[in-house]
């Protein structure tokens, strides 16, 4: 199903093609791009979630975010996302590119995969779905942007 994201996400997101609403012809797209109906219904389905995203009031978790409490991940978040991962999510908090909000509608996207385990790419990705989907959070997707499209530099011994 993250192989469906990514294709939706890179062909009409970073592409002047315009995004298709229509389910039915997005789906026929998508079979005949080589993936199977199962997976193709997870996928629309999750993405209509995300779109629900843009409907929550960010103003009402205004304590959340201005508080100094901390996270405290659940086994099964744990199991899902390595540590890697989770480090990730925190460095991001630190660096203002995630609020606290933002992370906990990541955490809900990620657990809404069916999959084991995840990748700290799948992770980044995934971020830059949900920062994408969220008006007012241009900055965020931004640097969200940079870093997953970052190359080390220096010398190469």
């Amino acid at each position: 199903m993250m192989d469906i994201l990514m294709y939706l996400f890179e062909t009409y997101i970073h592409s002047e093609v315009e995004f298709k609403v229509d389910q039915k012809e997005l789906s026929g797209e998508l079979k005949r791009a080589g993936f199977n109906q199962k997976d193709i219904n997870k996928a629309l389905k999750w993405l209509e979630k995300l779109a629900d995203l843009q409907n929550f009031d960010l103003n009402n978790y205004e304590d959340l975010n201005n508080s100094s409490a901390f996270r405290v991940y659940t086994d099964e978040e744990r199991n899902r996302l390595n540590t890697h991962c989770l480090g990730f999510l925190l460095f991001l908090e630190q660096i203002s590119v995630l609020t606290p909000d933002v992370r906990e509608m990541v955490l809900d996207r990620v657990m809404a995969l069916e999959v084991e385990s995840f990748s700290l790419d799948d992770l980044k990705w995934l971020i830059l779905m949900v920062l994408f989907n969220l008006p007012g959070k241009e900055k965020a997707y931004q640097q969200m942007e940079e870093l997953l499209y970052e190359i080390e530099e220096g010398y190469i011994h």
